[in-house]
């Protein structure tokens, strides 16, 4: 059989493991909270750590493991994942503010008949920049772990 070692298979393996992983976390943590089982935990975004960060951290890790921190291929990957994070602490966290904001507004327009307010949007989109953060450390262990392993 085949090694999937320093293959872009390793890469794919190792990205897709590490945002299962966090997701994962999220959902046992919720558990845990809530004191019930929560499967939307699975897909929603936001919460600790950042899969998203996680993923692309490991991707580029791995293809750093891989082709060397000092290849083009591996400063693609880097660029894309310092996007991709900027995204989820940034971009999507100022959406989720502006979704309590209109939240909020509609509330007020709508004081006198509350059967007409329509359903709320979500606010929690985004990361902080701590769970961002948790979400890259995350994902550059789980690459090591598994390069390791598969060598």
């Amino acid at each position: 059989m085949a090694s999937i070692a320093n293959t872009g298979y390793e890469v794919m393996f190792s990205a897709f493991s590490s945002g299962i992983l966090a997701q994962t976390i999220k959902l046992v943590s919720a558990l845990l909270r809530e004191r019930r089982l929560n499967f939307k935990q699975l897909v929603q975004t936001g919460g600790m750590p950042s899969s998203h960060s996680s993923t692309m951290c490991a991707m580029a890790t791995s293809v750093g493991l891989i082709s060397g921190f000092d290849s083009v291929d591996f400063a693609i990957a880097l660029s894309i994942t310092l996007v991709v994070m900027y995204d989820a602490a940034g971009v999507r966290q100022a959406a989720g503010k502006m979704a309590g904001i209109l939240n909020r507004m509609t509330e007020a327009f709508y004081q006198h008949h509350p059967e007409q307010i329509p359903d709320r949007l979500r606010e929690l989109l985004g990361h902080t920049p701590f769970e961002v953060f948790v979400g890259a450390l995350f994902g550059i262990s789980i690459a090591i772990i598994l390069h390791d392993f598969l060598i």
